[in-house]
This record gives C-alpha cells, structure tokens and sequence, in this order.
C-alpha cells in the first residue's frame, strides 16, 4: 500500500492538486505495479514561514 506525501507552500489550488494527486497516482501504479486503489496521496500545505534550510527562513 504506497503512501505519497508531498509538501508543497500554500498557494496551489483545489483543482491543481486533484490533478498532481492523480498523476502521482498514475506513475506509482504504473512504476510500482500497485493498484491505484491502494494508493493514498497526502498533500501537505505549508505555511509562509514554517521552512528553515540550513537554518534560514526560505522565501517564496
């Protein structure tokens, strides 16, 4: 059972995200031989402000 999870910063909208979320679905039933039904597809929004590489707040 694949679990994907993809962090992205907010912005995207409802409708971008359907479509990432079915074409990941698409390549790991493709690549991985798993049935599109045992695909789960989480797709996190993260806050301007809650990403610090290297110790530095990073920008959009």
């Amino acid at each position: 059972m694949p679990f994907v999870k993809i962090d992205l910063f907010e912005g995207r909208t409802e409708a971008q995200k359907i479509e990432l979320a079915r074409e990941v679905t698409e390549v790991v039933a493709r690549v991985a031989k798993a049935p599109k039904e045992a695909i789960h597809v989480f797709i996190n929004d993260l806050p301007e402000g809650s990403y610090y590489p290297h110790g530095e707040i990073k920008r959009k």
